[in-house]
């Protein structure tokens, strides 16, 4: 399950894990995670999840909820992002469930760019491929390529798209300036064929496509 970490002056200050739909967070005692401090509202924010999906709404507060230094009224929250209450910070972490590791990502992304690969098929029943984890706290886990394209990677660091076309699935530089390797060479922007076996190196953690 998600969860956060209220924390103030680098000093945590309560975890909660994040069991209902609507999570509210201010100072007064009826709230579900209180922070006793006057810089936070009665009724400051609440934390709405759908799914497995997580979005914090700010409560109209005095002090404003801040995320990466800008205000936000309502927004879907990613692994890592750190939310200014008052004088607190409020750090929200998916579960492990949910992002495969906490240094791993795997989600459909949008179609790339004509320029950059042909169109696919929605479908591709007779293609069968998987990502396997081979270091970090992952290791041993599997994870099916199902979609057109999956992203996989750590955002901010190295993120790298897998992409299903005709009878072959191909890999490519997404964002980030640590570049992946396959088979231990650096890969660009352009797609690169993957093959049974490839080893993979990304955002630190070692991976292996398999394929059949």
């Amino acid at each position: 399950m998600p969860k956060i970490t209220v924390m103030m002056d680098g000093a945590v200050h309560s975890e909660v894990t994040l069991t209902k739909e609507r999570t509210t967070i201010g100072r007064r005692p009826y709230n579900d995670v209180v922070i006793e401090n006057l810089t936070v509202s009665g009724e400051h924010a609440v934390l709405i999840m759908e799914g497995k999906q997580v979005s914090v709404e700010d409560l109209h507060s005095t002090n404003g909820t801040y995320i990466d230094g800008k205000a936000v009224k309502r927004q879907v929250l990613r692994h890592g992002n750190v939310m200014d209450m008052g004088k607190y910070k409020v750090k929200f972490e998916a579960s492990v469930e949910d992002d495969f590791d906490k240094t791993m990502m795997y989600k459909p992304r949008a179609a790339a760019p004509a320029a950059a690969m042909p169109q696919a098929p929605l479908t591709m029943p007779e293609l069968r491929g998987s990502i396997k984890v081979l270091s970090g706290a992952a290791a041993g886990r599997e994870m099916a390529l199902t979609k057109v394209v999956t992203t996989v990677g750590k955002p901010g660091v190295s993120v790298a798209a897998v992409t299903q076309r005709r009878h072959n699935f191909f890999v490519h530089h997404v964002e980030g300036n640590d570049r992946m390797t396959l088979n231990g060479d650096v890969v660009g922007d352009e797609p690169v064929v993957l093959k049974h076996g490839d080893r993979i190196l990304l955002a630190g953690t070692e991976m292996q496509f398999l394929q059949g």
